[in-house]
């Protein structure tokens, strides 16, 4: 076993879920983003694209309500809604398979097989999401509130998916019996993990800010305010896509908070690395 081993099978407060997440991120960064590349880059390279088509598509007037209401901008957002899907499934898939790659070679990342299984779990990641995001959808409908209640079982199912094996309504409906007793902070935990990872994107977004109070500053220096179209420009526009692509890449940090989440659930409810301990102890014994 190596010697750094993080054991991700046991119960842990909310503030020790956020700092072993980014402990487990610092000893293993150079095996996690190698498998992220190899593995989601081609989905990422298809964000870029449906990304710069979207971007593309409101480039001119964005703020115009025609615009939004164009058949080129209802394409370009379907297919930028389909290639969030497609990578954040791929994202979902590569980290929770290595890091049960991790848990099952104690301590060591095998390559190959993440990449075997996660061939083998993207399509149901993919489904997943899709109902995911419906129910959430439709969740904002009614009063916003359950939409919010529902986005953290969800969460806990796409673990579930992967290391219990589960179909897509197995792991929807462990996510919901892991979370029955522990909402809020399941709730509190996902909130701050997603905070300190979009504060830490935000710095990547300085240009685009510094560039668009610039430009508005310019803009009511000449008189011309008014006019917000001239706003967004093809400068505008990289920096706008290339924050948004950052963010995305950072966003790839939050499964291994999920994932700690996940077990932390599981162990309080069926003790499962405790049992595995004791199975060990008799063994060595």
């Amino acid at each position: 076993m190596n010697q750094d081993f993080i054991q991700f099978k046991q119960q842990r407060e909310m503030g020790e879920i956020i700092s072993v997440s980014f402990k487990f991120l610092r000893e293993n960064y150079k095996a996690y983003f190698r498998l992220l590349y190899k593995i989601a880059g081609p989905a990422f390279l298809l964000l870029i694209v449906a990304l710069s088509y979207y971007s593309y598509s409101t480039l001119g007037d964005p703020l115009n309500t025609e615009v939004f209401l164009s058949g080129g901008f209802i394409i370009s957002f379907g297919v930028l809604a389909l290639t969030l899907l497609l990578y954040f499934s791929a994202v979902y898939a590569t980290v929770f398979n290595l890091i049960r790659s991790y848990i099952e070679n104690k301590g060591e990342i095998k390559d190959d097989e993440v990449a075997a299984w996660v061939k083998e779990d993207l399509g149901k990641m993919f489904g997943l999401n899709i109902i995911s995001w419906v129910f959430i959808f439709a969740g904002m409908m009614l009063f916003l509130i359950p939409g919010i209640y529902v986005s953290v079982p969800l969460s806990i199912a796409t673990a579930a998916l992967i290391f219990k094996h589960q179909n897509i309504a197995e792991s929807i409906t462990e996510g919901f019996s892991l979370v029955r007793d522990n909402w809020w902070m399941s709730f509190l935990s996902l909130v701050f993990i997603w905070i300190i990872v979009y504060v830490i994107s935000l710095i990547f977004q300085l240009p685009l800010i510094i560039y668009t109070f610039v430009k508005a500053f310019t803009s009511v220096s000449e008189g011309s305010a008014a006019d917000m179209s001239d706003m967004f420009d093809w400068v505008y526009i990289l920096l706008s896509i290339l924050s948004s692509l950052v963010q995305y890449i950072f966003y790839s940090i939050i499964p291994i908070g999920v994932a700690f989440l996940y077990f932390h659930l599981n162990e309080k409810k069926n003790f499962t690395g405790t049992y595995e301990r004791i199975d060990n102890l008799g063994n060595k014994s």
